[in-house]
């Protein structure tokens, strides 16, 4: 299981994560992300909106994978900001798609038709639990694995825009840890019902990135 976590979870695996930068484009060019304190601090509060947000509904489709439609048009309805949802419906199928075709499991396949025939929304949150339910992944290992990616696609993101090095990139990454601990454990159990935005001003740095003058990322 290790070996599987790992290949998940390189940046070698085809997911589309490295398109997108979470927000993070948009923060810089308005200024409000323009150094390495700010980036930690820019991870920090994506790290905790990501539990908040997306963690609830990873444990819900591992827990019940029956039930990813509903859980998909939930999350469909959360995310309001229409860069975010476009994001997260761009790597759920991306995500789906890379393990149908890499994985010999029957779920995984049906789990990528209804992605790609639009039965599905395909957001990332409930694609990934129920896909690392079918991969045979326990619940936690697959919300860590949703929320290593976040930290790893901000990472990626930063270097890109020039905000750091790659090897600062990687302190700041080392950094969180104590955060993913605190998220995974305030996060984890938390239903659906309980799902929330930790950090709206990030959610309306996000929104204005089809309004930016020139653009890196998808997102």
């Amino acid at each position: 299981m290790n070996w599987l976590l790992l290949q998940l979870a390189d940046s070698a695996f085809p997911t589309g994560g490295f398109a997108h930068s979470f927000g993070l484009e948009a923060a810089v060019q308005l200024g409000e992300v323009a150094s390495a304190a700010e980036l930690a601090s820019f991870m920090d509060d994506a790290l905790t909106q990501a539990g908040h947000l997306a963690l609830p509904f990873v444990g819900a489709a591992h827990d019940s994978p029956s039930e990813v439609a509903a859980l998909d048009a939930t999350c469909d309805a959360m995310l309001t900001s229409h860069v975010a949802n476009r994001a997260s419906r761009t790597q759920g199928r991306a995500f789906a798609a890379t393990c149908a075709r890499v994985f010999d499991a029957a779920e995984l396949a049906s789990l990528d038709d209804a992605c790609r025939t639009r039965a599905l929304h395909a957001h990332l949150a409930p694609v990934v639990g129920a896909a690392t339910r079918a991969m045979g992944v326990s619940r936690d290992d697959g919300q860590a694995l949703h929320l290593h990616g976040t930290l790893r696609g901000l990472a990626s993101a930063a270097v890109r825009l020039g905000l750091v090095g790659p090897h600062e990139a990687q302190r700041l990454v080392h950094n969180r840890a104590a955060t993913l601990d605190r998220v995974l454990a305030d996060c984890g159990a938390l239903g659906v019902e309980q799902a929330h935005q930790t950090a709206p001003l990030l959610e309306l740095f996000g929104a204005t990135h089809d309004r930016l003058y020139s653009r890196l990322f998808q997102s």
